[in-house]
């Protein structure tokens, strides 16, 4: 999917790009076709007023500032002088300019049948324009068009070679860029297979063993309910792990919902941190940790209450849990210029710091082993970060065997 995905976007990219480079080619070649045009007929009304009818040579000559420069064009054209019947009195021409009588007549003829005074005969490939009536003698001026054709086939040619060299080169950037851009998309892909691979197997385990259990209840049907009950209370367990991963994961599913729009109310943190402190009091007693606590009063934030209380709830408990027996966890909230600052700290066994850098992720454990046993799958902090950012705020997590382990969740102040 990524592949076509990517080929998508290098396709979309050349096509937009090639469409630009057309258009502005296009633009070009036509000014430069225009520009031409005016230059041609700037030089034959100047040939009109040419007065000196000596069989000489003689050359048309305009200035252009085409291409922000200016420059002298010699215009191939040549002056023609006839009578009313259409006899050629008189034919000047320039150093480049060689006219067959044929040619010269055929032209002459083609002008005189038309009425116009300027236009172009294109099987002749010359220009015209003719003069006003002086003497009863009729003056046209052609100007030869392979000049200008030839101009707007090396134009045309350079922009050929321009736009292929661009086009190879936008390729590769599109390519380079294409890898830039759907790195997110591929990050999200990849956690998303990770995800539903995870869930699935956190899900399957518990299914087993209510399966099992069941199978033993089923193969005993004449024994009483409460000779099963250890079958049935095991089923029970494991149902109400269930019943947590599948919140747990809504709730993860809900925070990630771009279309939600949390409602946030100001909201007393140092009480909700102060109210879970109380419930986590006889947990951290019953684990031989000890729990201290340093919390400043009436510190506001725009917050939901019960997704803070969770909040609270996540890292205490995981502090709890990875203390160690005779450990300590210290909580503190406080205030930090326009930041509010909930920092929770515990001694035991550091966190490597191959594994610091992960342990938001879904379904991530430092030690899977412990986390089974402490009843964890690996969702307790994803969904903690979860709730931190639906509050605009940030969480960080450090470890070292010389502090400890530090949770740092930082919250906007609310003001007023």
């Amino acid at each position: 999917m990524l592949r076509k995905l990517r080929a998508k976007f290098v396709l979309i990219n050349m096509c937009l790009v090639s469409l630009v480079l057309i258009c502005v080619f296009t633009a070009v070649i036509i000014s430069t076709a225009q520009q031409n045009e005016r230059e041609s007929i700037a030089a034959m009304e100047d040939a009109l007023y040419w007065h000196s009818y000596r069989p000489s040579i003689i050359e048309f000559t305009v200035q252009s500032e085409k291409q922000f420069s200016k420059r002298n064009l010699i215009i191939p054209a040549f002056c023609v002088t006839t009578d009313l019947e259409g006899n050629v009195l008189f034919v000047a021409s320039g150093s480049d300019v060689s006219v067959s009588g044929k040619i010269l007549d055929e032209a002459v003829e083609q002008v005189l049948a038309s009425d116009k005074s300027v236009g172009i005969l294109p099987q002749l490939g010359l220009r015209y324009l003719v003069g006003p009536n002086s003497n009863n003698n009729i003056r046209i001026v052609f100007c030869d068009q392979q000049w200008e054709i030839t101009s707007l086939i090396r134009l045309i040619l350079t922009f050929l070679l321009v736009g292929v060299f661009a086009l190879v080169v936008l390729f590769f950037i599109s390519l380079f860029l294409s890898h830039m851009a759907l790195r997110p998309v591929q990050r999200a892909w990849v956690q998303q297979q990770q995800f539903v691979a995870d869930a699935s197997h956190e899900l399957k385990t518990p299914l087993t063993v209510i399966l099992a259990n069941i199978g033993i209840i089923q193969a005993r049907p004449t024994e009483t309910v409460a000779s099963q009950k250890k079958w049935l209370g095991y089923v029970q367990e494991e149902a109400m792990r269930m019943k947590c991963l599948v919140e747990d994961l809504l709730f993860l599913a809900k925070h990630d919902s771009a279309a939600r729009k949390a409602n946030l109310f100001p909201v007393n943190l140092s009480d909700i941190v102060t109210g879970c402190l109380l419930r986590f009091e006889t947990v951290a007693f019953e684990q031989g940790v000890q729990l201290e606590s340093q919390v400043a009063p009436a510190l506001t934030i725009l917050g939901d209450s019960a997704s803070l209380d969770r909040l609270c709830g996540i890292l205490l408990d995981n502090s709890i849990k990875y203390a160690g027996n005779g450990g300590s966890v210290e909580l503190h909230l406080s205030r930090s210029q326009d930041r509010v600052l909930l920092r929770v700290k515990n001694t035991g066994t550091p966190i490597p710091e191959e594994h610091l850098k992960h342990i938001f992720e879904r379904f991530y454990r430092a030690d899977s082993s412990r986390s089974r046993e402490s009843g964890g799958y690996g969702l307790g902090l994803a969904i903690a970060q979860s709730i931190v950012l639906s509050h605009h705020g940030h969480i960080s997590a450090h470890s070292s065997s010389e502090q400890g382990t530090i949770f740092t969740a930082t919250f906007p102040l609310c003001k007023g």
